[in-house]
């Protein structure tokens, strides 16, 4: 069986294309996938980046923010230390004189006062414990709590108990605050 010409270049053909579509196969599973897996993985990672990136770029805006705003913070602190804690040596005079204010802006009467310097904590302010006793009606009393609340010194209010007055028709208030103090 002699094959003529034509068939014999038909099966080259043939041979060669199904040569190529296994080079095709060959190739697609063996170059493009891996390639492709690495380059979505890379992909990925690269997304990831810019991510952190952009994260790493908003906190150094706020940090930033925080460094311009922190000129502004220590003069603030500055006027806390000077105006509103006054220092030990001028404590108890500063809170007589608090105390004596409010209840005469108020109406009530102050029965009995006494200070007592804190030393048990270790705070960066000491505090100057204040027992306040008042006699008044109600809305004085509150007028007075009110008042050296609001003072421009750092006091705090911690006890407010409201008793039965010596007088008639007057409440009594047992009253307990903390003036802070500059070491």
């Amino acid at each position: 069986m002699r094959k003529s010409r034509r068939q014999i270049i038909n099966l080259i053909v043939e041979v060669i294309g199904v040569g190529l579509v296994a080079l095709d196969v060959f190739v697609f599973f063996m170059v493009y996938q891996p390639m492709g897996r690495k380059i979505d993985g890379e992909e990925r990672i690269h997304e990831q980046l810019r991510q952190t990136v952009r994260n790493q770029q908003v906190r150094v805006d706020i940090l930033r923010k925080y460094e311009a705003a922190l000129p502004e913070a220590g003069k603030g602190l500055d006027d806390f230390a000077k105006n509103r804690t006054p220092s030990r040596r001028e404590a108890y005079s500063t809170a007589a004189h608090l105390i004596h204010k409010a209840a005469d802006t108020s109406g009530v009467k102050v029965s009995s006062t006494a200070y007592r310097l804190d030393l048990g904590h270790n705070d960066p302010l000491e505090r100057l414990e204040l027992e306040i006793t008042l006699q008044g009606p109600y809305p004085s009393l509150l007028k007075f709590s009110h008042a050296l609340e609001t003072a421009n010194n750092f006091i705090l209010i911690r006890e407010f108990n409201i008793t039965r007055g010596e007088e008639g028709g007057a409440l009594g208030v047992r009253l307990g605050a903390d003036l802070y103090l500059m070491p």
